[in-house]
């Protein structure tokens, strides 16, 4: 834990609440679902909401516009970079050995702690989840591809390869019951909103007990979202 009061984290199960053009994140579990502005864009492998650029604009300037829902696990073109499997800090890869025992929900979220504008304008997940987590993104080329190159990436010229280091059983888990698709859910608010930073802006958390460790060895990936997000509330700003 961080002893920095700006990267103090939030408790608990979040909603992101509104009233009277006033902001809150809500923790512990306490928030009303009623008013929770976080929507559920995406719900093992399918995508469920697909706005259009039009209404993302209305949103960042305030304006009220509908959400469009869908539900699809046709994603982007894949390449031959594009492995899920790959697409994380190394030492998430060893991590599902440092959960404690019994361990079988992970939930976290996104939030802008702060920066030189006192708001934020979301932008960018929709993109993300299409081109590397909508559909079948898991394979058995794709295990395979990346046990190959961990062995290299994580061999000692002394003690050599250690075999319980990448979980290979955990990626055929969800090949095998799964079809490949990712079982987390993110809720996010929509995309275009403008909210006050060091508030929630989306969340996410395994579906299937034994892929606890899939909610943050993903986070590698969605923390790319600040890029455009940064790019938005900038543009916005000046």
């Amino acid at each position: 834990p961080s002893p920095t009061p700006a990267k103090k984290s939030k408790k608990g199960r979040l909603t992101l609440e509104c009233e009277d053009g006033k902001w809150t994140t809500v923790t512990e579990g306490k928030g009303d679902p009623a008013k929770d502005r976080l929507v559920e864009v995406f719900r093992d492998g399918k995508l469920l909401v697909d706005d259009g650029f039009a209404d993302i604009r209305k949103r960042s300037n305030c304006e009220k516009a509908p959400v469009t829902k869908v539900s699809t696990d046709c994603g982007l073109p894949g390449d031959v970079f594009n492995n899920i499997v790959m697409l994380t800090d190394s030492y998430k890869v060893t991590h599902h050995l440092q959960y404690p025992p019994g361990t079988t929900k992970v939930y976290s979220y996104f939030e802008c702690r702060g920066g030189a504008y006192e708001e934020v304008c979301f932008f960018g997940l929709q993109y993300f989840l299409q081109r590397y987590m909508v559909g079948n993104t898991v394979t058995q080329a794709k295990i395979d591809e990346a046990e190959s190159y961990f062995k290299i990436h994580f061999s000692h010229p002394v003690w050599g390869y250690d075999e319980q280091l990448f979980k290979r059983d955990a990626w055929m888990h969800i090949l095998n019951k799964h079809g490949g698709k990712l079982p987390v859910e993110v809720k996010a608010v929509p995309e275009g909103t403008v909210a006050p930073y060091k508030n929630v802006l989306f969340t996410m958390e395994n579906t299937d007990d034994e892929c606890f460790w899939l909610t943050n060895y993903l986070e590698t990936l969605l923390v790319q979202l600040w890029y455009p997000t940064t790019v938005c509330t900038q543009s916005r700003e000046q």
